[in-house]
């Protein structure tokens, strides 16, 4: 038996990140086309708000250049792909999100990032900012 998406991405966001968290809602997915090796690859991705459980960020898995805690008015100049999710945020602000749990943990950002090496990273894939596959 396979992992639910959602016991997907609370694994990926501890391995990719170090943070641990828990989902409070689903914010919708995103379907794609990319080329690599010289195939074509469909991937969906899940969005979730998650509570933060704790851990400190980490970006030391391969497949992260940088992980940060940001403002939501700077996602937009940080996504690698176009989002709608992140349109509807910038038109309608925190009201496009799921309600917030009061007890919701404040910290100040934090960033941490490594330099990345050309041959880090397969060809045709790209984490981080900028244009994407």
């Amino acid at each position: 038996m396979g992992e639910t998406a959602e016991q997907t991405a609370i694994r990926e966001v501890a391995e990719e990140t170090g943070i641990r968290g828990s989902v409070l809602a689903a914010l919708g997915r995103i379907d794609y086309w990319f080329v690599t090796d010289g195939r074509r690859v469909h991937k969906t991705v899940h969005h979730y708000l998650m509570r933060f459980l704790g851990g400190e960020l980490s970006d030391e898995d391969l497949e992260v250049a940088e992980v940060a805690w940001v403002p939501i008015r700077e996602l937009p100049s940080r996504l690698a792909y176009a989002d709608e999710l992140i349109d509807k945020l910038q038109s309608d602000g925190p009201a496009a999100l799921p309600p917030l749990p009061p007890s919701s943990p404040r910290r100040r950002p934090q960033t941490h990032s490594r330099a990345r090496h050309a041959d880090d990273s397969a060809p045709g894939q790209h984490n981080g900012p900028g244009p994407g596959p």
